[in-house]
């Protein structure tokens, strides 16, 4: 069941030495990923989490090139065993009425990857970094990270305040060779640094609440996630069916738009559902089930993602949109490539940006893939169909976005075929 708040789990906190050869800020996705396989190396990496652990996080659903990670981490056998709904598509509404065929992954895909899974962040959060402490790395879900520690401009720890009564916790300073930013949108170090840049074409905001017994597809569709654009494409919802007969739904607009003149969620919300046939459809039955959550203004990248002795990973770096549920795969495939360029930093003893960070570049053209996709979605006048009808060839790499297979050359062709949908500029080469 989906928790707002979810009981705190502080009952064990293990001791902290003063140093350690990695200090991870955040434990989401980025953090206990590249806590765990830097551990798995050999590598002291300690994880310091401000927030107890379950604790209430959007982005529930899973695009099926997670599974690599996923697997490496050896958390496979784990989802399966779960209660997650299975997701072996998506489907996109048009115009608040006009439902498309489904995307099904294993029409392109045969291989067991192609089904993936629909989780509560919560739970799915907490195996990744119970999965990290069985590696070997030391995790806090009672640190408050206050500063990064610099000697000129080498990261060489943190600054960190640790324990939740006011009476015990302590300000500690925790030497390290390595400063991985795994802290999430609120991207600590590089908000500190200057380098975070808002992205001018994705001024976005979101409005999401939960919804018990709303109508499931049958069959293989059931755990589906449905991209339904409203009448006008002013906005959009997105529909994450989850365990225990509850759906995710949230929308998504231009912040002006959602919010403008005052609105409250609640306002925005359901006047964007009175424009969305579809959805009143599927929500006919269905009991709300949370009040309402909102982010805004959340879409951005950093002009330099690492830096002598430090490295940023997944949303810490770079955010594009929640449309095509990228966050949880980019944070995983970013965790992963950092731990390896770490792991290969420890042990030449070259702890320089360009060594921690050899792997952006082709990182963050797998990021503008996903960029640039959204921003054909988002542009007023463009239809993937009628696109796909003109150019059925690159149908393919339409899906491979959609799956998360954007870390691979091909995709300037399509994109310049797409013409004014993408902004100008939007297909140069990223910098790392």
């Amino acid at each position: 069941m989906i928790q707002v708040n979810y009981p705190p789990c502080d009952d064990f906190q293990p001791e902290v030495k003063d140093s350690y050869d990695v200090v991870v800020i955040g434990g989401g996705p980025a953090g206990a990923t590249t806590g765990a396989l830097l551990a798995e190396k050999g590598h002291s990496v300690l994880i310091l989490e401000r927030h107890p652990v379950p604790r209430f996080h959007v982005g529930e659903s899973l695009i099926p090139e997670t599974y690599w990670t996923l697997e490496r981490l050896g958390l496979i056998e784990q989802l399966r065993a779960s209660a997650f709904p299975k997701k072996f598509s998506v489907q996109f509404v048009s115009d608040g009425w006009k439902e498309s065929a489904p995307f099904y992954f294993d029409d392109m895909n045969p291989h067991e990857s192609a089904q993936t899974w629909q989780v509560e962040r919560g739970d799915f959060d907490k195996m990744l970094l119970d999965n990290a402490v069985a590696k070997g790395a030391t995790v806090r879900t009672d640190a408050h990270v206050m500063d990064v520690l610099f000697d000129g401009e080498t990261a060489q720890g943190v600054k960190v305040k640790i324990g939740r009564d006011a009476a015990t916790a302590e300000v500690r300073e925790i030497r390290s060779k390595v400063v991985a930013d795994a802290s999430g949108q609120s991207a600590f170090l590089i908000n500190r640094l200057g380098l975070k840049v808002p992205d001018p074409h994705l001024k976005k905001a979101t409005v999401w609440t939960y919804w018990k017994g709303a109508q499931r597809d049958p069959g293989k569709d059931e755990g589906a996630t449905i991209v339904l654009q409203t009448e006008g494409k002013k906005s959009w919802f997105w529909y994450i069916p989850l365990r225990e007969d509850i759906v995710s739904v949230g929308c998504t607009g231009n912040l002006d738009y959602m919010f403008g003149g005052g609105v409250s969620a609640e306002e925005a919300y359901n006047r964007e559902l009175e424009r969305c046939p579809a959805l009143q459809k599927r929500l006919e039955k269905a009991t709300q089930h949370t009040g309402y959550h909102t982010t805004k203004d959340y879409s951005y990248k950093s002009t330099q993602s690492a830096g002598p002795g430090w490295v940023a990973v997944g949303d810490a770096s770079s955010f594009v949109d929640p449309v095509y549920s990228s966050g949880v795969h980019l944070a995983l495939k970013s965790g992963e490539y950092a731990a390896d360029a770490a792991h290969e930093a420890l042990e030449a003893n070259d702890l320089s940006g360009e060594r921690l960070g050899a792997w952006r570049a082709e990182y963050s053209e797998g990021v503008e893939n996903f960029r640039r996709l959204v921003y054909a979605f988002y542009a007023p006048d463009f239809s993937f169909g009628d696109f796909l009808r003109t150019y059925p060839h690159y149908k393919q790499l339409v899906v491979d976005i959609l799956v998360g297979n954007v870390f691979k050359p091909g995709f300037d062709d399509m994109f310049a075929a797409m013409g004014d949908a993408i902004p100008p500029g939007s297909t140069e080469p990223t910098g790392t």
